[in-house]
């Protein structure tokens, strides 16, 4: 069967008509006589597509199209109108009507409207399903962390998601997640129906990035035969993801402060205003987007545009909670892409995968995990399957004493981490940004420490 139909008409001629002409193109048709019986077979069958008379006993053409959409606002309906009734008909189709067809018809245009119709659907179904798949992958509950700065990170991204800011700052080392951040606070959020779209500027060359983002005239430039809309006319209601905003040069980066404030742009070459509604989240693995300002590499006015709501992802050598719940993710998600059965991790290779400082991030911790699940046939990840780097790396730490013996009466690891960045600060005579590298630690991630331990 290609699809299911419902015919609504008193005028039982016609309901037999239909359901003989349909069922003879491989439809199955099912057929009412008043809006109410219409209704509950609509209930009962779910169809893909109801055909409506408007001039019907009981309850009205109009009034069963409401109900009917009501009750899913999906489904396709195409008017039945006597002649003369076209006010009626158009005022359906502001009701939610696919189209509507004249008494007397030809029983092959109202094949034509249901083919189209039918592709109509299926075009819903398919825009639905990915959306959905879309809402499920990006859920705020799929981006693992356990540890206290990535539970106060999802906190003010759930925040910043819900609210109508439409400028957000995500700072982090590549590998920390800024990306599927990004997506999450998108399909979170009251603009997750309408577009994401995604601009890597370091991808594109610095010629093109303002014609990438604005569009062009024709005659423009050299190259530009015709007219082009931009990045930002496409994702109009929706959120543009800039990642490594930091590169950007320093011209279009004035075009992006007029297009945030103002909500208008001009295509290059253009004299015309455009009027655009959407959400800026910038991305930026530069330590510091401060030292760009000051070198006057990148705008103070548009970083402080930005930095309404800034969000600071830590490496994850700096939540190691997160470490072994993000392992245990990625097992479980390549056990299903190779068919394997990988179970747990033995202590002494969770005490390797911790004791690593993963400057790769989340990123190399997942490149880790898919080797071993390709390459060994183990349900236990011994430390002889982890990658040599990672054994060696414990092994030479412990040779240079690097290691701390725990006291047996134990001791506080809040005391001592605040007692560590207390001497790195001393050391450093106060500066942050030494002190910072005395600990192989940011700076970002320093002054959040300070803060925790009231040291700013």
């Amino acid at each position: 069967m290609q699809g299911k139909i419902l015919v609504i008409d008193d005028e039982r001629f016609i309901t037999k008509a239909l359901k003989q002409h349909l069922e003879k193109e491989n439809y199955e048709v099912l057929t009412a006589e008043t809006g109410e019986e219409g209704l509950e077979v609509f209930k009962t069958d779910a169809p893909d597509i109801v055909i409506l008379d408007l001039n019907m006993p009981g309850i009205g053409g109009i009034e069963t199209l409401k109900l009917i959409k009501k009750l899913n606002d999906d489904v396709v309906v195409i008017i039945i109108t006597a002649h003369g009734d076209i006010g009626t008909a158009v005022s359906a189709i502001k009701l939610g009507a696919h189209d509507f067809v004249e008494k007397p018809f030809e029983l092959d245009r109202i094949s034509v409207l249901i083919k189209k119709a039918l592709e109509t659907v299926q075009l819903k179904r398919e825009v639905n399903y990915f959306r959905e798949e879309k809402f499920d992958t990006y859920s705020f509950s799929k981006i693992i962390g356990e540890s206290q700065p990535m539970r106060e990170v999802m906190a003010l991204a759930k925040k910043v998601a819900a609210s109508d800011a439409n400028t957000i700052l995500i700072q982090g080392e590549s590998g920390t997640g800024k990306s599927l951040l990004a997506r999450a606070i998108h399909y979170n959020s009251p603009r997750a129906s309408e577009p994401f779209v995604e601009i890597t500027c370091t991808a594109i060359p610095e010629t093109l990035i303002e014609s990438e983002l604005f569009g062009h005239e024709r005659g423009a430039f050299t190259d530009a035969k015709v007219a082009k809309k931009g990045l930002f006319e496409f994702a109009s209601g929706g959120t543009i993801y800039l990642d490594e905003i930091g590169d950007i040069k320093l011209s279009t980066q004035a075009k992006l402060l007029r297009a945030l404030e103002e909500k208008t742009f001009k295509r290059v070459g253009g004299l015309k205003d455009i009027k655009v509604d959407v959400r800026i989240i910038a991305t930026t693995n530069k330590k510091n987007l401060e030292d760009a300002v000051r070198k006057g590499d990148f705008r103070a006015d548009l970083y402080y545009r930005l930095k309404v709501f800034p969000i600071f992802l830590q490496p994850l050598r700096e939540r190691k909670e997160d470490i072994i719940p993000l392992a245990m993710h990625y097992i479980h998600r390549f056990n299903k892409e190779f068919k394997k059965n990988v179970k747990n991790i033995a202590p002494e290779a969770e005490k390797l995968l911790l004791n690593y400082p993963w400057y790769g991030n989340a990123r190399e911790l997942r490149n880790v995990i898919e080797r071993i699940c390709i390459l060994e046939d183990t349900d236990i990840v011994f430390p002889e399957h982890l990658p040599s780097e990672i054994i060696e790396y414990s092994r030479t730490e412990t040779e240079n004493g690097a290691s701390i013996d725990l006291p047996r009466e134990g001791l506080s690891l809040k005391n001592v981490e605040r007692d560590l960045i207390v001497q790195a600060l001393k050391k450093a005579d106060g500066n942050q940004t030494k002190a910072a590298k005395l600990l192989e630690i940011s700076r970002d991630a320093l002054r959040y420490k300070m803060q925790k331990f009231g040291l700013l």
